[in-house]
């Protein structure tokens, strides 16, 4: 993907301490914009706005919101000095919006597709995204090689829900079924008593 705005933000992500720890354009290019874009498949395939669930400095959210400009997408932030450095790109990217919150506070069933990279371990993760899905859509969770295959099925079958299909070798999807009474949990309490 070559767009003047990727460029600007990879730039200003590097550079912004507290952001990522790559200081290198060449790995901060694969890690933040080609892994990325490596849930692109899955998340077409799925109707409805996007949420990217912990954005941290915008990926995976950022480049998505540049490959799918018709696609509104949300990065959703807990820490109020990165979502301050997220909203500086709003107007790089009209489809982008900014919300300064925890995952277990924000409405359910609001979006068509999560994403989370680098989040929590995946049972957690998913337990913090899937309520933030509606019915039929998917959350995409980015694994890394640290993540136990064993870690990464339990995560996509929290109550409810069932795996969707695997986006590359990074992403997995989970498909969004109705919730059961009882969740989501109160916030920290996914990561304090994880489901699997």
């Amino acid at each position: 993907m070559t767009d003047p705005r990727i460029e600007r933000w990879l730039e200003a992500l590097v550079r912004t301490p507290g952001l990522t720890a790559v200081r290198d354009p060449v790995k901060a290019r694969r890690l933040h914009v080609d892994e990325s874009l490596g849930a692109l498949e899955t998340v077409e395939r799925f109707e409805g706005s996007i949420v990217d669930v912990g954005s941290g400095g915008g990926a995976p959210g950022i480049p998505l919101a540049a490959a799918l400009p018709l696609r509104e997408v949300t990065l959703l932030e807990s820490h109020r000095r990165t979502c301050d450095f997220l909203e500086g790109w709003t107007r790089e990217f009209p489809n982008l919006r900014v919300v300064c919150g925890r995952a277990e506070e924000q409405p359910v069933d609001s979006y068509g597709v999560a994403v989370a990279k680098a989040l929590a371990p995946p049972p957690v993760a998913a337990e913090w995204c899937l309520p933030l899905v509606a019915p039929g859509g998917a959350v995409v969770l980015f694994v890394g090689p640290s993540a136990r295959g064993r870690a990464r099925r339990r995560g996509s079958r929290a109550p409810g829900r069932r795996a969707r299909g695997v986006a590359s070798r990074d992403a997995r999807a989970t498909e969004a079924r109705s919730d059961p009474v009882g969740f989501p949990r109160r916030p920290g309490i996914a990561r304090k008593r994880p489901l699997a």
